[in-house]
């Protein structure tokens, strides 16, 4: 059976989607863009200030499943530059320890929704 995951702490979504699903001992999210959920817009700056965001918006979709970050099983990135790794990933490394960091592919894209420079989805343990 799937159990549905919204948190106002997130974005909501911006289509026929949910902020994750939940189904057995898995948790699956929608990706999150650097949409700051209480204004309902993107974020202001570049990679690092977006990158945060989606990383806070992905903490807020775990909490509200009764995860936490150190449960992350895979992260999948989505970059609209590549030329953004080195920076995403200083701040990704500030949210996932060596010691927990999840497996991760990382993909440079064409355009994201919004004109954003990052989305990140996620697979977590329940």
């Amino acid at each position: 059976m799937k159990h549905i995951i919204n948190t106002d702490h997130a974005p909501a979504p911006i289509g026929p989607y949910n902020q994750a699903v939940k189904t057995g001992h898995l948790l699956f999210t929608s990706g999150q863009i650097p949409i700051d959920p209480a204004t309902g817009i993107m974020v202001a700056g570049g990679i690092r200030e977006q990158a945060i965001q989606v990383l806070e918006n992905l903490k807020a979709v775990l909490e509200a499943a009764g995860c936490v970050l150190d449960d992350v099983i895979k992260t999948t990135v989505f970059l609209a530059d590549m030329a953004d790794f080195p920076e995403l990933n200083s701040i990704y490394g500030e949210y996932f320890s060596e010691e927990h960091a999840p497996a991760r592919s990382t993909i440079q894209v064409a355009a994201l929704p919004k004109g954003a420079l990052v989305e990140i989805e996620l697979v977590a343990k329940v």
